[in-house]
């Protein structure tokens, strides 16, 4: 917002405004009194209708400026964008402005996209110079770089995932050296929604009571909580409250390293229910002297690929269940709470969103399977009492 400002070391008064995305400070001889403020004041006004119509002209209003050339050079196509340095120059300096903001796993997401992808095609371009088909070529061009477990292609989501580092940088080059940012409406590839198949609860029960025993405690808590994987993996014993029958979710082990959530939302109690407190309280005989609730013999966490290969899935398989992801742990247990009747929002708490939408989204479907609550009581309930 354009205002009259007074520079304390001087006691002058200066315009402080935004004009093309850059904020313009012009200093005046004029000393701070309510005269002169009245007077700078119709000037700012003058000024900003004139940039609101469009006819505003920098250096008719401030010819002595520096920052008249840069508008003059801006205006004819020239100008600072034409100065603007490498992509990888400007990269790197933009990633060590932004890492204080980033938890240690997504500096190195961000650093291995950065290498992996994007200096290969835009490293010794001008950063000015990347243009909208060169962004569009190379996304299509990611649709031909196989993807994990023997996909032919990468995945929409982590196609997206490349090119987010991509677009803040354009989009923060473009500000600071005024030229039309190239990813202007270029918007994110449509990703499939992922697929939710929870478990029965009677398939529940036999999971737990065929697992071998040293993980029944574990997937007790997994089926039960609805803690996600590097929640449950690195949970502390000290996060385990048997006074007030809580799970605290303070951190999440990401890459073998524990780590605070990913957001302030995920951090919340879990209330512990019956068969978890036990659970805990078995565990804790075994693991109760280490710092990690579940850990290996080397009192570390367990390695999760390990885990899934060598005993998740081995399980489904004896039990003659569709192989899916450990992940469905999570939504089993949001579906055997709606299904139980328990309360929304409190199911929104327990796994960690700020809303009970998703519940409703994601989960609503399920639920006539497991309680039949699917219009026959409403039924029933009119054959009785309307003729």
């Amino acid at each position: 917002m354009a205002k009259v400002r007074v520079r304390k070391e001087t006691g002058k008064l200066f315009l402080d405004f935004r004009y093309k995305n850059k904020r313009c400070r012009e200093q005046t001889s004029l000393t701070d009194t309510p005269a002169n403020r009245r007077k700078l004041q119709g000037l700012m006004e003058r000024i900003q209708a004139e940039i609101t119509l469009g006819t505003f002209d920098y250096a008719a209003y401030f010819p002595n400026s520096p920052l008249a050339t840069t508008f003059e050079s801006i205006s004819k196509g020239t100008s600072t964008a034409g100065s603007s340095p490498l992509f990888k120059e400007f990269s790197k300096v933009w990633a060590e402005q932004m890492k204080i903001q980033w938890r240690t796993s997504h500096r190195e997401t961000i650093q291995t996209t950065l290498e992996n992808h994007l200096y290969p095609v835009f490293g010794k371009m001008k950063v000015s110079e990347i243009t909208r088909d060169d962004i569009l070529n190379f996304r299509s061009t990611l649709a031909d770089v196989p993807g994990r477990k023997g996909k032919k292609s990468l995945s929409a989501s982590r196609i997206n995932h490349i090119m987010t580092p991509l677009r803040m940088i354009l989009s923060e080059a473009a500000f600071k050296y005024q030229f039309p940012n190239p990813y202007h409406k270029i918007t994110s590839l449509q990703v499939p929604r992922t697929d939710v198949e929870p478990f029965t609860l009677e398939e529940v029960s036999e999971f737990l009571r065929l697992i071998r025993a040293d993980f029944k405690n574990y997937y007790t808590m997994r089926f039960l909580t609805g803690m996600r994987t590097g929640e449950i993996d690195g949970l502390k014993w000290k996060y385990v409250d048997f006074g007030k029958r809580q799970i605290l979710i303070r951190e999440a082990l990401v890459k073998g390293e524990s780590q605070y959530t990913k957001t302030d939302g995920s951090q919340r109690e879990i209330d512990m229910s019956e068969r978890v407190y036990d659970a805990l309280q078995l565990q804790f005989k075994v693991t109760g002297s280490n710092d990690f609730v579940f850990c290996n013999r080397s009192k570390r966490p367990l390695n999760h690929n390990n885990v899934t290969n060598r005993v998740w899935y081995p399980m489904l398989r004896h039990l003659g269940l569709r192989p899916r992801s450990p992940y469905q742990t999570r939504h089993t247990a949001a579906t055997l709470w709606l299904a139980a009747g328990e309360n929304p929002e409190w199911i929104a708490k327990q796994m960690g969103h700020s809303t009970t939408e998703m519940l409703f989204r994601v989960y609503s479907r399920f639920v006539p399977n497991l309680t039949r609550r699917d219009g026959s009581a409403f039924e029933r309930l009119l054959q009785q009492h309307l003729s």
